[in-house]
């Protein structure tokens, strides 16, 4: 329920506060002094958009902040719980900034929140049904999801909707093998000379820096033999060596450590390297040994590299890369021969999962239609409390195109005038016929959310229900038949309604009045809260115009007697 709504620097309105009640809240005022402006501004609050427009001129930001008393659903909760803004006292404080360049901000209990997360929430606080949703009204979409909404067809809509998409997938995949077939079987010719081409080379990771390698060998032999010789002369074989240098050193200390035992640790240091000196020109006479100039292996490296070379300027620029291109080639080819095979299983898939769907369809056009006749009935008795006595009311099902929602096409049919074949809305009915048929949809709906298998709350007085001008078109005993059914739609819920008709305000609860005053040479909006003499002022202003008039008084008397009394 909602409990305050403040307004600052939005359109016409400085700065307002309003608190509101249980029941049936009416807000009434002259055309054009801002009265849908709250509705407008509770609409922020509930996850609409937010527009430069609203901030009030020479002005930065507008804001918008609402108190509700928040509802104790376990969905609810969770939400908030994972926002970071759990409910204190039970109360839950949100709010809305526009700036005066048209970006706004969200916060929930003070924390910066997403607007998507506001209309994940608004389906548990409230509910705004004005001209535009009157119009939604004639939507075959809408129809459908209302009626899903009466039925409680969330959870079979949702399973309808995975099939839908696991067999729109299959066939999509159906329809690209089969469109891809016919180019991969003109490409099977180039990609199987291709395979064998590379796979002729019989190419290995890393041979071509081997290959590198062993070029550049083969290309200085005659170098590396003259080096190599050198270390070995100077290593081990001329006459002052450094093998035998050290070996003669190594003598020496010998002596020397026998009679002074401190030299010991300098003789094993020698000896180890005397042992390495020796393990060297071992190692450089080994490689003089197998170093010798190959010409013909050579040319069979230039030629391996040339090979690999070209692989790479055609298929990668590296040999890995070649050897990715041989794999991918390789799968292409799999993937033709295989291609039958690949084929029959999708189509085995598809049909399936397009049983699957036709089934669970099936059931739900069934429930549907079970739906459809319980929804019609409690519209009917709706609209015959609100003097359509003669009204017939249906709500067609019919067969359509697969899609998320079902094979199902619905439709809302009304017959206002007895002896009349039900027709679709906007055929037949007027502004106050459809002002009425909204009021009884809202009604019959329930206090289930807009969206579908949203969950019915709990409490007593569970949701915000925003009713603006929904008695444009009305006058005389159909207003007060609005009245009556606002007002008995308020003993379970909060209702708040932006009137013209002084037949409908006289059942408030609560009313109050909303008037635009020039304060400093600006237009200011003001809402006040009416009660005893200026309540009845109020209302007969709105039988009489602005002088009211002792007989406007006495009716607004006599009307607020009768919006009192027990219905």
């Amino acid at each position: 329920m909602l409990l305050e709504l403040v307004v600052e620097n939005y359109a016409v309105v400085e700065r307002v506060r309003v608190q509101f009640h249980a029941g049936l809240n009416l807000l009434t005022g002259e055309t054009g002094s801002g009265k849908s402006i709250v509705v407008d501004a509770l609409g922020l609050i509930l996850g609409g958009r937010a527009s430069a427009d609203m901030v009030r001129s020479d002005t930065e930001r507008a804001r918008v902040a609402a108190i509700f008393e928040a509802p104790r659903e376990p969905v609810l909760l969770e939400l908030l719980e994972r926002a970071g803004a759990p409910v204190e006292d039970g109360e839950l404080l949100i709010e809305r900034e526009i700036l005066a360049g048209g970006k706004s901000r969200a916060f929930l209990g003070n924390r910066p929140v997403t607007v998507a997360l506001l209309r994940e929430i608004a389906l548990f606080l409230g509910d705004i049904h004005g001209q535009h949703e009157q119009q939604q009204l004639f939507s075959s979409a809408a129809q459908l999801d209302s009626l899903d909404e009466f039925a409680g067809l969330g959870n079979q809509r949702s399973e309808v909707a995975d099939l839908f998409r696991r067999w729109r997938g299959i066939e999509s995949d159906l329809e690209e093998l089969k469109r891809s077939e016919q180019e991969k079987l003109r490409m099977s010719d180039l990609w199987s000379f291709q395979r064998k081409e590379i796979d002729a080379a019989a190419l290995r990771p890393g041979e071509d820096a081997q290959l590198e390698q062993e070029r550049v060998v083969l290309r200085n032999v005659a170098k590396l033999q003259e080096n190599a010789n050198s270390a070995y002369t100077a290593l081990y074989e001329a006459e002052e060596s450094v093998s035998s240098q050290l070996r003669t050193a190594l003598k020496k200390l010998e002596d020397l450590a026998r009679i002074d035992g401190s030299l010991q640790r300098v003789v094993e240091t020698l000896g180890s390297a005397a042992i390495g000196v020796d393990e060297a020109s071992d190692a450089i006479r080994d490689y003089l040994d197998k170093l010798e100039a190959d010409p013909k292996r050579l040319d069979e490296v230039e030629a391996r590299l040339a090979l690999i070379e070209r692989l790479k300027r055609k298929y990668g620029s590296s040999l890995d890369e070649v050897l990715a291109f041989l794999e991918d080639v390789r799968s292409k080819m799999e993937a033709i021969e295989t291609a039958g095979e690949r084929r029959a299983k999708l189509e085995q898939e598809l049909a399936q999962a397009s049983a699957a769907y036709a089934q669970c369809a099936a059931a739900l056009t069934k429930a549907r239609k079970a739906g459809a006749e319980k929804l019609a009935k409690k519209v009917e008795t709706e609209l015959d409390s609100l003097a359509l006595e003669s009204a017939v009311f249906r709500v067609e099902v019919r067969e359509a195109a697969w899609s998320q929602e079902g094979a199902d096409r619905v439709e809302f049919l009304i017959s206002a005038n007895a002896g009349e074949e039900p027709r679709a809305l906007d055929k037949v009915a007027s502004g106050g016929e459809l002002s009425r048929i909204a009021l009884a949809l809202k009604t019959s709906l329930g206090h289930a959310g807009r969206a579908t298998g949203v969950p019915r709350a709990t409490n007593a007085v569970s949701r915000t229900l925003v009713f603006d001008e929904i008695d444009s078109g009305i006058g005389g005993g159909v207003a007060e038949a609005v009245g009556r059914r606002l007002k008995k739609l308020a003993a379970v819920n909060q209702v708040l309604c932006v009137t013209h008709l002084a037949q409908v305000a006289s059942f408030a609860d609560h009313h109050y009045s909303v008037e635009k005053r020039e304060v400093k040479g600006r237009t200011v909006a003001e809402i006040e809260e009416l009660t005893g003499e200026a309540r009845t002022r109020e209302i007969g202003r709105m039988l009489s115009g602005q002088k009211v008039t002792a007989e406007a008084l006495k009716h607004a008397e006599q009307l607020i007697r009768l919006g009192a009394a027990p219905s």
